[in-house]
C-alpha cells in the first residue's frame, strides 16, 4: 500500500492508505485476477436464484384490502392480472420520521433505485409499494420526489403484521394462481439494499428472469435471452421480437463470449 497525500481530506480526518500505482500491464493482470473471483461469485448467484425458484409455496387464505387511487382493491387486484406480484412495504405514515414531507429515508433510497417498472410487467411481473399513509398523502409524496411510476397502495388491515413488514421495511413476492394467491419468497434488511434492478427483482419471483440459460423446473416459461428486452415506452404483449435487435443481440452475446472464454484460468 502507498499512503495518499492530502487526496482533499478534511482536517482531522486520517491519511489514506491508498493501493499502489502500477504499470497498465499490471493493472489488467490485476484486474483479470479478480475477475475470475466476480464470474464465480455470479455464478454461485445464479445458482442460489435456481434453489430459491424451487421454494415451498405458502397459500394465502386471508383476504386482504388496500386503498389505491381509484379505491378499495385486493391483494389479488394488485397483481394486475400478471402472475407474480412484488411489494415492498415502506414507511411512510404518522409517527415515521419525515412525516409528513417524506418517508422513511432507507425506504425513500429503495425508491429512488427503482427501475421503470415496464421491463418487470414484460416479465409477467408487478412491483407496487405499501404503506399506511393516506392516498393523498402518497399522491403529494410521489409527485414532490418524482416516484410516479411506483404504484403505491395504503395497507388497511394486518397485511403488515401478517408478512413481517409491521415494524421495519421488508420485500415479499407472491404468485397467483387462478384465484388463488401464494407467498414465495420475503428479503428484508440488508438484502433489500440490492433491490431496485430489475434483474434482482427477477432473481427473487418463482418464475426468474424466465431465459433459456436458467436453470429452472420443468414447464416453466423461458424465452430467449436478451430477445424480449424493449424500450421501456415500447413493449407490446405477445409482440415477437424485433428482427434487427435479434441480430445485434446475437452478435453481442457471441462477442462476449468469446470474450469470456479468453479469461477463464
Amino acid at each position: 500500500m502507498t499512503i495518499s497525500a492530502q487526496n482533499g481530506r478534511k482536517e482531522g480526518q486520517p491519511t489514506m492508505h491508498t493501493p499502489p500505482v502500477v504499470s497498465p500491464q499490471a493493472w489488467e493482470a490485476a484486474r483479470k485476477g479478480l475477475l475470475v473471483k466476480e464470474k464465480a461469485q455470479s455464478r454461485a448467484r445464479d445458482a442460489l436464484a435456481a434453489e430459491r425458484r424451487r421454494m415451498p409455496w405458502m397459500a394465502v387464505e386471508k383476504a386482504y384490502a388496500f386503498e389505491g387511487p381509484a379505491g378499495k382493491v385486493s391483494l389479488l387486484d394488485l397483481f394486475e392480472s400478471r402472475r407474480q406480484l412484488i411489494v415492498y412495504r415502506a414507511f411512510f405514515e404518522p409517527g415515521v420520521f419525515g412525516w409528513p414531507d417524506h418517508a422513511c429515508r432507507g425506504c425513500s433510497m429503495v425508491a429512488d433505485q427503482v427501475a421503470h417498472v415496464s421491463h418487470l410487467n414484460a416479465r409477467d411481473t408487478t412491483l407496487v409499494f405499501v404503506s399506511r399513509a393516506p392516498q393523498a398523502d402518497i399522491a403529494r409524496l410521489k409527485a414532490k420526489m418524482g416516484w410516479e411510476g411506483i404504484p403505491w397502495f395504503t395497507i388497511t388491515d394486518s397485511f403488515d403484521a401478517d408478512f413481517g413488514v409491521d415494524e421495519w421495511h421488508g420485500t415479499n413476492v407472491f404468485y397467483r394462481d387462478g384465484d388463488r394467491v401464494f407467498r414465495t419468497y420475503f428479503i428484508n434488511n440488508r438484502g433489500d439494499e440490492q433491490m431496485g434492478g430489475t434483474w434482482n427483482y427477477l432473481d427473487i419471483t418463482p418464475l426468474g428472469r424466465q431465459e433459456v440459460w436458467e436453470e429452472s423446473p420443468e414447464g416453466y416459461p423461458q424465452t430467449a435471452t436478451y430477445k424480449w428486452w424493449n424500450w421501456h415506452d415500447s413493449y407490446v404483449a405477445d409482440a415477437a421480437p424485433d428482427k434487427k435487435w435479434v441480430e445485434v443481440s446475437d452478435a453481442g452475446e457471441a462477442a462476449f463470449r468469446n470474450q469470456d472464454a479468453g479469461t477463464r484460468p
